[in-house]
């Protein structure tokens, strides 16, 4: 399954990337599974990606961790937006 993923503003100077695209196993087949993976990049993907306030987008569209991801999706990590 190949799937893009895309960081934005504080996840994105965490992790230090801005986009990347993964191939991985079938098995993975959430996008808390997708973090889990992410995670073993290192403590600062781990710390980065269970902010508890951290968003989660497929497709452009607001999802919970539990949401399923297919191959070919693209999915977006994001700090919660504050604005006036």
């Amino acid at each position: 399954m190949t799937v893009k993923v895309k960081f934005f503003s504080l996840i994105r100077e965490a992790v230090e990337t801005e986009e990347l695209t993964l191939d991985f196993a079938q098995e993975i087949s959430t996008v808390a599974g997708l973090k889990s993976l992410l995670g073993e990049r290192g403590e600062a993907w781990v710390e980065a990606l269970s902010h508890p306030n951290l968003i989660q987008a497929v497709n452009q569209r607001v999802v919970f961790q539990e949401e399923a991801i297919n191959d070919g999706d693209e999915v977006a990590f994001f700090p919660p937006m504050t604005g006036g």
